[in-house]
């Protein structure tokens, strides 16, 4: 019985930095566009038919990493 008096607080604060997080998320746009992020691991295209400078810029970005 005494091991609720400390659990249920605990309970409440992680419901309310939980609750806070997910607020946070809303507020700052997090979830403003969900179908762009998912429609694009499906439809990326091919590297070979980018334009040159497209494909040269890629590999001058990756040469730097």
């Amino acid at each position: 019985m005494q091991s609720l008096l400390i659990l249920i607080p605990i309970a409440l604060v992680f419901v309310v930095i939980a609750i806070g997080i997910f607020f946070w998320a809303v507020r700052s746009g997090q979830y403003d566009d969900l179908d762009t992020e998912a429609r694009r691991i499906l439809f990326e295209e091919d590297p070979a038919k980018q334009a040159p400078s497209a494909i040269e810029e890629n590999d001058s970005v990756s040469s730097k990493k």
